[in-house]
């Protein structure tokens, strides 16, 4: 699996049409920037894909259309998670995964479980699967935190489970993952800012979201720091940093949208409960993209 999650995976938006619709034409043109931008795979329905606001019919109008687009170019992985396990199972066992490397699977938000239930969730889906899994670590959006030493247990009790997308933020806690990890367990930069910190401590690469409108760039910067390039790493990383902090300033996926709009690739349409970035996040995003 480190061929296939090495280096910088993207979580693709879904673009929608002034009408609300899934684009189509959109979402290929962005498929096409990603492989262009030399960016190593994509993920689909992930958070930034707008997912849980999606009908089963557009996530599957989204998904035919990035394989198809795609080709077989770059590896591809889907999210399947959620809240409730038997359901998280249910999709697992009923969705063709033929075309996918790996599942990217939420730690289960809203219920707020306690470490054993982590454990139970991911032990129960791990049975469910034949397709690799990569865990998802993220407290600011669930509500609650994966913490590293069941983390720990969960790579060194299921095989299947063989990546961790740490976007707790809490840069101790992610070396600790990697400190205690299996040899072959892999650890994935879920925050675009901490992709450079992460790499040096022995993190794989990322899962961005900046890297759908910047995809040279920042894979660039990602291939440089698994290189140990340094000098190369950084200076990519400080030129992107300006402009990932706007880009999450308002919420995400509208700062990455309304940035492919500038660059003419998508719209910024988003479905609500979203909306757009406030005009100030907009002004200060024009003038970081004008000038990038």
């Amino acid at each position: 699996m480190n061929k296939f999650l090495a280096g910088t995976g993207v979580a693709i938006v879904t673009p929608f049409t002034k009408k609300g619709n899934v684009d189509v034409k959109s979402l290929e043109k962005l498929v096409k920037h990603l492989i262009n931008g030399k960016v190593e795979y994509l993920v689909v329905m992930g958070t930034t894909g707008e997912s849980v606001t999606l009908s089963k019919e557009e996530r599957q109008l989204v998904i035919d259309t990035v394989i198809k687009t795609n080709n077989k170019k770059l590896p591809l992985v889907l999210g399947i998670g959620g809240n409730n396990t038997a359901e998280v199972i249910k999709t697992i066992k009923t969705t063709n995964l033929k075309d996918f490397c790996a599942i990217l699977s939420v730690a289960p938000y809203y219920n707020k479980p306690n470490q054993a239930g982590y454990y139970e969730h991911y032990k129960a889906i791990s049975k469910a699967s034949k397709t690799p899994i990569i865990l998802y670590n993220v407290p600011g959006r669930t509500g609650s935190n994966v913490t590293w030493e069941t983390q720990i247990k969960i790579a060194k009790d299921f095989k299947n489970i063989v990546a961790t997308k740490e976007a707790s933020g809490n840069i101790e806690q992610i070396m600790k993952v990697i400190k205690n990890k299996p040899k072959d367990f892999m650890v994935i930069s879920g925050d675009d800012n901490l992709t450079l910190p992460v790499i040096a401590c022995g993190g794989i690469g990322v899962i961005s979201v900046v890297a759908n409108a910047f995809p040279k760039d920042f894979s660039d910067m990602v291939r440089a720091a698994l290189k140990h390039d340094m000098e190369k790493a950084q200076k990519l990383h400080y030129k992107l940093m300006d402009i990932t902090d706007q880009l999450f300033a308002d919420g995400n996926p509208g700062g990455v949208k309304y940035a492919l709009s500038k660059l003419k690739i998508t719209e910024s349409y988003v479905r609500l409960p979203l909306c757009e970035p406030s005009n100030t996040v907009k002004e200060k995003l024009n003038h970081l993209i004008k000038n990038y």
